[in-house]
Parts: C-alpha cells; structure tokens; sequence
C-alpha cells in the first residue's frame, strides 16, 4: 500500500493559540512550515472566554508583540471591549484586558496563517513522531501519510485523548465537541516521553435575550483605548464598545451546589485530571471557600453577531438540571435560557522538567513543545509558549544560537523557567506575584525591553527597530532635560503648587524632583514647563515612569545584576551529578532529572540546598582551573 510522502523544514502539531505564533515564526523565518489541525474551523479557536490579556496575561502579549509575534496585533483588530486593569494601583501591575469577538478573532488569525509565505495548513491528526536514534525525523499522519521534517512543535492543547463531562455525560470530543486526538500520546510514551493528565473547564453559554441586565452592573470599556501591539495606531482602534455585566452569586446558589456534590464528577472520582487551583469551578469554590457568601459573575458577550453571553466565574461540571437550578438563582439570571452546558475537559499533556529552556524535548532531538501540552493553563501562556518553541526550532535548523530569555528580562522568561525547573502539579498560570523583577517587567517597557531580540532574531523589521532606537533617544534626552532644569519658587509656581496640593517650595529644584512627588506627574508640570517639547504618549509615559520610581529601578537592576552572576554560570547537559563530591542524594536525584542549564536555574529546583549550589560552584571553579592548567601544558 502506498501513502503520502512529503517533505518540510518545520512540522507544528495544533492551530491553537500556541500552534499559530509558532508556524508564523517557523514560516516568516524562512523555513518551509505545516501546521496541522484537527479541523482547519479550529484555528486560534476561543473554546473559553473570549478575551485576551488580563493580570499578567497582558504583560505576556506586549512582550509577544515587542518579539515579532501575531497575537497583540489580531487582538486589536477584533476586541469588542478594552480595559486597563490595576490603574489604582503601580506601573508594575497595569494589564491591559480586551474582550474579543471569538468568531471574527478566529477568522483574522486564520486569514494571516493562510496569507502567509512558507506556510502550509493541513487538516489531519497526527498520530505518530518518527524518530532514529534519539532525533526526530518527521511525523506520521492517521491516514499513515508520512511528513519528513528537520523539527517539529507539539501544541496540541487540550485536544490528546480529550473527555468533556457533566454530571454523568462524558464524551470523548475536544472543546466545542470538536474532534478529540486520540493516538499521540502511545507514541509519545514510547519515545520515553511522560505524559500526565490535566483538566479544566468552562461555564455555560446563554441566550442574551433570557438575561435581565437591570440588576446588575453595567462594566463599560476605557474612554481611551490602548492597543496591545506597539505598531498599532492608537487613533485607529477608538470605537464604540460593548458592554460587560457583573452579577453574584448567593446562598442559594450554595446550597443548590452543596446538595448535589455527589452528583458533580469533579467529587464522585470520574474526573482523574487535575484542575488549575487559579481558575476553580464554582463547586470548587463553594467548597474551599464556604466563608464566602458570594462570588463574582461577569457576564460577557461571546461577539456582536451573537446573542450567546459567557457567565465567568461560573465553570462547572454539574449534571444540566443542576446547572440550570443554579444559574438561575443568580440575580439577572432567574429566566436564564442555556444555549451551551458548562463542562470539564480533561487532556494528556508533558510534565514540563522533561524541556530544556528552549522548549525542546531532553528525549528526543528536534522535538519542540509549547501551549497547554506543556502543562500550562490559558490563551495567552500558549501563545508565547508556540512563539519561543517555533523561533528555537528555527535557530536549530539555521544553525543559529538558541533564544531563551531570563527571569530578568521578561514574563516570558518567568513563565518557561518555572514550567522547566518546578515540579508543576496543576495546570501554570502566569501571575505578577511569580515575576521577582516586575518593576523591571512593566507592559508599558515590554518593547524597549525585547524588541532588540526580536530584530536580532529576524521578526521585527529594520523600520520598527529603527522608530524603537528614536523612542528610546527622546526617552533619555528629555530625562536629562528635566534632572538638568532648575525652576525657582516664583509665585506661578507656589500657586501651580498650592493648586495641586503639594508643598511650596522654599529655595529652587529641578523639574525632575517635582515629578517624584506623588501627587505630582510629568503631564502636570507642562503649566510650569516653558521649554517642553511636544512628545508622543508612549514617551511621556516612560519619562514619567523612570523618574518617579527612579530609585526602586536603581536597586532592582543591582538584585538583578547579582542574579545574572548565577545566570552566566553554565552547567553542561552531560554532566553526571554523580560523579560530583559532597552534593546531597536529592540533590544529585534533581540535577540529573532536569539538567539546568546554568547555576542560577539550579538554584530554583526543588530538593537543590544552598549548600549544593556552593559545591557545584566549587567544582566548576576546579574543572576552570584545570582546563587553564592542561593550556598551559
């Protein structure tokens, strides 16, 4: 019997959120690319809640932007709401959150990939990896068609050996009841692969017209409208928004929730994943947190052709009658029509130690990974995931030096280094808390931060760096301008001061030592200014930024200085810990299981002391003094 035989550069398994960033950077490198999905309807399919962004969420976009990838640029096109969440609060914890039309964000990324030079979509199940000797070699499709490649990303999501349950259905479909994946995952096993088994959920969707909106709070969008990419005028994205809602649940929520535990697979034992502690059903909140007698439902439209609206914060896998008692007990809600039942979906997917930092596979040469297979939870940890796992396949074929991008530099760095040197036992989710450096780590820097790596990797063109180079020179030249500006206590001064609440002056200062006033700003000094120049948004925003919280970013790029001592000390793959005197049994155990990188990711594995750290820098200070010694011989 014959099959197909074809030949590609670069093989990405799944058209998830994951899967596009990574085939859009194999292909836009240069690289002949496939990407194959279960359905060609499925790309950068929403099945959750159709928004991007959030708490950290947003910082991860801009940084994907600032990199060359697709996703800050598609949300732009086809939010329907807009929000900068935090603005209470500092720089540090600004995200930028937008509600998404899910079918017109779906059609845009599709129409992208399919425009796309180098790309090829494919619709296909991939069963098999093919490999000889520890290196992949290509892919085998379950028609038995065979792909030759030089690497291939893993993206399949939630779709491996997928289950979506409530109450007693269970069925073996992924998300939306699209087709289930259901042969990868032998062959990965016998690849010397591990996989685990994750879940997560999502809440029902309901019919517009069955909602009372009166009784709840009306959540509009910002006046003012920020985009996500750098490169997307801010003019050109002001429109009118749709509104969201805000609802609570109550008592009798509860209790409806508490007396049909039994009946929710989630506590009778037919769930076996593990769920993400993060984004908990409503039964688990109503469990873990019976002190509280309400939670937050944030009512959602799926788009502006639907009347389909999605109740956020109410994920379930309770049996439908039990959804539908529940629901309508929720202010708004007491008419509710169900248009799609809420359901739990569980999924194989990697324990992430087995990756090194690039996201390559420690098993099997070639092999790349990103996205919930990870281990990962959310679109937009997916994204940024495909991006990296795609840029390293391409460095690997080109023959050039790996990506990888520190705690230090970005979120993104964050998010990898704790997939790969923790031991994750619930789906990861990105957080603010997780980032040590985070004042560094703003949205609002995330180009000035990365998008000279993106020019160096070849996604970010030479116009876009070159506008990035003038940003950072007016940034700098009006700093200086305002450390060097001295103002004297006239009285439009006293009285420019007096207005704002803020102390007289009693002998002259600079306007920069006004800015770091708290109830003073840069904009609000342009009354008392005479030599200000016109300066665009995005650069006042970083005059004000760097001067005000000059000192907090002065200590931390010193705590990240000392980081990077650790950083810059390399361990070698084929160190055997062994073989290494006075490491402790676990620590041994540890460091031959995830095989850091350098002495910095070392430090972060759990069950690796201190004192570990001090034999393993001692020795690597010996193997340096005899490499010097055997020289000179």
């Amino acid at each position: 019997m014959q099959y197909l035989e074809e030949s590609y550069d670069v093989v990405v398994v799944g058209a998830g959120h994951a899967g596009c960033e990574a085939a859009l950077a194999c292909a836009r490198l240069g690289l002949e690319t496939i990407m194959f999905t279960v359905s060609v309807d499925s790309i950068a399919l929403m099945p959750c809640n159709p928004n991007i962004g959030g708490s950290s969420k947003g910082h991860l976009v801009r940084e994907l932007d600032a990199l060359g990838g697709e996703m800050g640029k598609n949300i732009d096109k086809t939010f329907i709401q807009s929000k900068m969440l935090n603005q209470s609060k500092g720089p540090a914890v600004h995200s930028l959150r937008a509600q998404a039309d899910k079918q017109d964000y779906s059609r845009s990324m599709r129409r992208i990939l399919e425009n796309t030079d180098h790309l090829t979509i494919r619709q296909a199940e991939v069963s098999e990896i093919i490999t000889e000797n520890g290196i992949l070699t290509g892919v085998k499709t379950y028609s038995g068609a065979v792909y030759h490649c030089k690497a291939a990303v893993l993206a399949t999501g939630t779709y491996l050996r997928a289950r979506c349950i409530y109450g007693d259905v269970s069925n073996y479909t992924g998300p939306n009841g699209l087709q289930a994946a259901n042969h990868l995952t032998d062959s990965l096993k016998a690849n010397g692969i591990e996989m685990r088994r994750f879940k997560t959920g999502t809440p029902a969707r309901v019919d517009k017209r069955s909602i009372d909106f009166s009784k709840m709070e009306e959540q509009l969008g910002d006046e003012r409208v920020v985009p996500f990419s750098f490169s997307t005028d801010p003019e050109s994205i002001q429109k009118e928004q749709i509104s969201c809602w805000l609802t609570y649940t109550n008592s009798s929520t509860h209790e409806i929730i508490r007396n049909n535990l039994d009946r929710s697979p989630l506590y009778s034992g037919a769930i076996e994943g593990t769920g993400p502690r993060y984004c908990p059903s409503i039964e688990d909140k109503v469990v873990k947190f019976p002190d509280k007698d309400r939670h937050q439902v944030f009512v959602e439209p799926e788009g502006l052709y639907t009347n389909e609206m999605y109740l956020g914060g109410m994920s379930s896998s309770l049996p439908e009658d039990v959804q539908y008692a529940m629901y309508r007990t929720v202010p708004g809600l007491e008419h509710v029509k169900i248009v799609r039942n809420a359901y739990a979906i569980e999924y194989d997917c990697i324990n992430s130690r087995q990756l090194y930092a690039t996201l390559e596979f420690k098993a099997v040469s070639g092999l790349f990974s990103g996205g919930q297979f990870n281990g990962s939870s959310g679109y937009e940890e997916a994204a940024v995931q495909g991006f990296m796992a795609g840029v390293n396949a391409a460095m690997k074929i080109l023959k050039r030096e790996p990506v990888v991008l520190d705690r230090s530099q970005a979120y993104i760095g964050v998010l990898i280094d704790d997939l790969v040197t923790k031991e994750n036992l619930e789906p990861y989710r990105m957080m603010t808390s997780r980032a040590e450096y985070r004042l560094l780590l703003r949205q609002d820097n995330a180009d000035l931060r990365l998008m000279g790596i993106g020019h160096q990797i070849g996604l970010i063109s030479d116009e876009r760096y070159k506008e990035l180079l003038k940003k950072e020179e007016a940034i700098e030249l009006e700093i200086r301008r305002l450390e060097s500006t001295n103002i004297g206590a006239s009285s439009k001064v006293q009285e420019f001061l007096e207005k704002h609440g803020s102390t007289p002056l009693k002998t002259g200062t600079t306007l920069a030592e006004l800015v770091r006033r708290p109830e003073l700003d840069y904009i609000m000094l342009t009354d008392i200014d005479a030599n200000r120049l016109p300066l665009p948004n995005d650069v006042m925003e970083q005059v004000d930024i760097n001067i005000k919280y000059e000192g907090y970013i002065r200590r931390q790029k010193q705590q990240v200085s000392q980081y990077k001592k650790l950083e810059n000390r390399k361990l070698q793959a084929e160190f055997d810990y062994a073989e290494i005197k006075g490491l402790r049994r676990e620590a041994i155990q540890k460091l031959n299981l995830y095989k850091p990188m350098s002495i910095g990711q070392a430090s972060r594995i759990s069950g690796v002391s201190p004192a570990d750290i001090s034999v393993l820098l001692v020795y690597l200070e010996q193997m340096k003094f005899h490499k010097n010694t055997d020289q000179k011989e």
